[in-house]
């Protein structure tokens, strides 16, 4: 056996969404924007990452999605079917350390990179702050600020903050 096909992703699987259940402990929350975007990535892009399951059918990684699953045009997609990747013999302290290393696994995004890419998506690749407010789940006074972020202290009129702004 090479060790690729011992992978548990070598083996995904398609199950009815129906099959699964949630876990009792995730802290994790996603807002409803980022549900609309995660949406929106499923339609566009389809399912690009499976779920992470115990041989139960409990998610370890994927509540989102999966709950996204139930959407009627999600659910369209694939007759209400989501690909999964289970893990054997998963005892319930590795579950859940699964589960946070993963949420914590994906990180943040920092303020002057997602400016970067706005700066980049507007003037290089010709989009307009409607479209990339669409593509990446922003208002349009997001992508204006994102776009304008070196200019912040000639709005604020000011070159200096004043003593409010100095840590004691």
């Amino acid at each position: 056996m090479s060790k690729v096909s011992g992978m548990p992703v070598s083996n995904v699987q398609w199950v009815n969404r129906d099959t699964l259940h949630a876990n009792n402990y995730n802290p994790n929350n996603v807002f409803s924007p980022e549900m609309q975007l995660l949406k929106t990535s499923l339609l566009v892009d389809g399912w690009t990452l499976p779920l992470i399951i115990r041989e139960d059918g409990e998610i370890i990684d994927g509540f989102h999605r999966w709950t996204l699953s139930a959407d009627k045009e999600v659910f369209a997609l694939t007759d209400g079917f989501v690909p999964v990747v289970r893990l054997a013999n998963v005892d319930k302290s590795h579950q859940v350390a699964s589960t946070i290393r993963y949420n914590r696994a994906r990180g943040v995004h920092h303020v002057l990179k997602m400016s970067d890419i706005v700066r980049d998506l507007k003037d290089n690749e010709n989009q307009t702050d409607m479209q990339i407010a669409k593509a990446l789940g922003m208002d349009l006074l997001e992508v204006k600020l994102l776009y304008e972020r070196g200019n912040m202290l000639k709005r604020a009129g000011k070159e200096k903050f004043n003593t409010g702004w100095k840590p004691k």
